[in-house]
């Protein structure tokens, strides 16, 4: 099979070849005694994340300090949130009592028969 490398340097392989690798994104890429050898890399989400705090250089304790920052505000801002909503909408319930159509008696006059 052949495969063209276009002037912005990309190669596109061959669909029956990628086919049979199933679905992956990335290679990588050598050179070994003039070819070029491609093999299927499968990048999982946590290898991501791993390879980021390393090039950060963040330390498990910074990470657990971190955690522990973000679950604590999480499970205080979702009650937080629910109490906020529960006396808005509390507060609400009057004024839109006297807004609504039903609250309104409705005044009907007859009129006389000339």
């Amino acid at each position: 099979m052949l495969a063209k490398l276009t002037s912005k340097n990309q190669l596109t392989l061959p669909k029956s070849v990628t086919d049979k690798l199933g679905p992956v994104q990335y290679f990588e890429v050598q050179l070994q005694a003039g070819q070029v050898l491609l093999t299927p890399v499968r990048i999982q989400r946590g290898d991501a994340v791993r390879a980021k705090l390393a090039e950060l250089a963040l330390g498990d304790e910074v990470v657990a300090q971190a955690m522990a920052f973000a679950s604590k505000a999480a499970s205080n801002g979702a009650s937080s949130a629910a109490t906020k909503a529960a006396g808005k909408a509390t507060a609400r319930q009057p004024e839109a009592a006297k807004k609504s159509p039903a609250a309104k008696p409705v005044r009907r006059t007859a009129r006389k028969a000339a």
